[in-house]
């Protein structure tokens, strides 16, 4: 959502502690990834740690590391997720399961930036930027006392709340690119989606959110190794979904004709060919033609704005509509 990208920019190149909320799976991590890449900590490290997955005796070694024979099993000295991020980003993920014995460590943390390795007394400074994520309603952990009020005033210095994907499918195509990007840097595979396979992807409803997107990428990653994958690629039930005429009209849809959300004209999940005596450049003249007329109304005219909403440099729609002797309203 444009709203949540401005928020990101605001915030990403500022030293603050951040906030991220919304539901499992909507992407918590991928903005957090994203605030890293956009600040000047990004050539630093980005270590995330999921808060509630690790047993709660071992949350505070694999925070803060420990020396050898701290503890048994401890056979050499370990560096902890705040020595890991170093220079860089350290995300913690579902904070909200964090227990309460370690919410004080964190604060301290926050508040004198500095920490010590369990089983050392010497203190070691965190140069990190802290990045928290939490599905939990954690003003209601506050009142049952599962989650100190003193920590949650010190994160929640800029929230930043993250719907869920069913909310924000023009974000999709993006988000694609993005999860295809860091599959193939950790060696999963590379696949290409065509316009029309996104599209179709856009009339799901994504129960499972981003996560659920990402565990169907690398599938596909899998299954189509350096293919472009089209829409009868995909597997059910995106598939069905992308088929049907009865699907909820999206936003926007990449190479697709769209209406606003709660429109009259349902959506469909590609554009048809066009007529032979048409032609191709002159139907896509007509498609860019309405898109950027649409724009420029729901910006009121302001070129900047429209310009951002199509995801293009002003100078280029600028230029666009000179070819197409658009004027603005």
């Amino acid at each position: 959502m444009r709203a949540l990208k401005d928020q990101l920019h605001q915030v990403a190149d500022k030293t603050v502690t951040v906030l991220i909320l919304g539901p499992s799976g909507a992407g918590k991590e991928v903005v957090a990834r994203e605030i890293h890449r956009l600040s000047d900590r990004a050539k630093g490290p980005f270590v995330p740690v999921n808060c509630g997955a690790i047993p709660k005796d071992l949350l505070e070694s694999e925070l803060f590391g420990h020396e050898k024979g701290a503890f048994t099993g401890a056979i050499a000295a370990r560096a902890g997720r705040f020595e890991l991020a170093e220079g860089g980003t350290l995300f913690l993920d579902e904070i909200g399961d964090m227990p309460l014995d370690m919410q004080v460590k964190i604060l301290r943390v926050i508040q004198e930036r500095c920490f010590e390795r369990v089983g050392s007394a010497r203190t070691r400074n965190a140069n990190v930027r802290i990045v928290a994520a939490t599905h939990r309603d954690l003003p209601v952990l506050i009142e049952e006392g599962r989650f100190r009020e003193d920590l949650y005033y010190r994160l929640n210095v800029f929230p930043l709340t993250v719907p869920p994907l069913a909310q924000r499918t023009e974000d999709l195509p993006q988000l694609v690119d993005d999860v295809l990007r860091q599959l193939a840097a950790e060696g999963v595979g590379q696949v290409s989606l065509s316009a029309r396979a996104v599209a179709a992807l856009q009339a799901w409803q994504w129960p499972g959110n981003v996560r659920e997107l990402a565990n169907l990428l690398e599938r596909l990653c899998i299954m189509y190794p350096n293919q472009l994958v089209e829409p009868d690629q995909l597997p059910e039930p995106y598939l069905s979904a992308g088929l049907d005429p009865n699907s909820k009209p999206q936003n926007t849809a990449v190479g697709g004709v769209s209406t606003a959300a709660g429109g009259d004209t349902p959506s469909p999940a590609w554009l048809p060919l066009p007529d032979p005596d048409v032609g191709m450049k002159t139907a896509l003249q007509t498609v860019e033609r309405g898109w950027i007329e649409q724009a420029l109304t729901q910006c009121e005219g302001n070129v900047s704005a429209a310009a951002r909403r199509l995801g293009v440099r002003r100078t280029t729609l600028i230029e666009k509509m000179r070819k197409l002797a658009i004027a603005a309203p």
